[in-house]
């Protein structure tokens, strides 16, 4: 809907904004938005999110998918989409131009896949200033460093063992650093200025 830079992020919230608009969901700028893009299958952890999707939505937080796959997954995600209709918005689709607006409108981006030989994912929200919560896994954990308070370092939020609720605690933690803009607003510019280019790579 708009662009931004590492530099001047107020298009990020313009986006946000227009996103919730199109969505149907109540527009808030403070309220953190978690988002997923991905094919509904095994492999994505998705089985991690239906175990704890209820608990994780008694957070102050708003969700929005954007996928297609198996039927099950497909069905929860309808499931919660009509339970929660204020927090989340659910996609059952393919759309590259939604989901461009997706990673730049949204505050993280949740990828617990099972095994992930590399993805691509957590690098496009990393050049959306979205911060990538991940699984320990292959690719997840070669481009994904785990914040650490007391350093101040990192690009994200991880957790290792394929467990639900391992992963609703670390989706909790993101969210409390959420409310801190000045912790919050750094991390956003760090992983906006990561270099993942061919060129880096030469």
């Amino acid at each position: 809907y708009a662009n931004f830079s590492a530099d001047d992020l107020t298009g990020k919230e313009e986006n946000k904004l227009s996103l919730q608009q199109e969505m149907g969901l109540p527009q808030d700028p403070d309220v953190p938005m978690i988002s997923i893009i991905s094919r509904l299958v095994p492999q994505k952890g998705l089985d991690l999110i239906q175990e704890v999707i209820d608990e994780l939505l008694q957070e102050d937080i708003q969700f929005v998918m954007l996928g297609t796959g198996n039927q099950e997954y497909e069905d929860m995600f309808r499931r919660i989409a009509e339970e929660y209709p204020a927090k989340v918005a659910v996609n059952i689709s393919y759309d590259g131009d939604l989901a461009q607006k997706i990673y730049a409108s949204s505050d993280m981006f949740l990828m617990p896949s099972k095994y992930e030989p590399c993805g691509l994912s957590q690098l496009i929200s990393f050049r959306y200033g979205t911060i990538p919560i991940v699984r320990e896994t292959g690719g997840l954990n070669d481009t994904v460093v785990a914040y650490n308070e007391e350093t101040g370092e990192g690009t994200g939020f991880s957790f290792s063992d394929y467990n639900a609720h391992d992963m609703l605690h670390t989706i909790e933690r993101a969210v409390s650093f959420y409310d801190k803009k000045g912790i919050w607003n750094k991390l956003v510019n760090r992983v906006m200025n990561l270099n993942y280019s061919w060129h880096n790579s030469a």
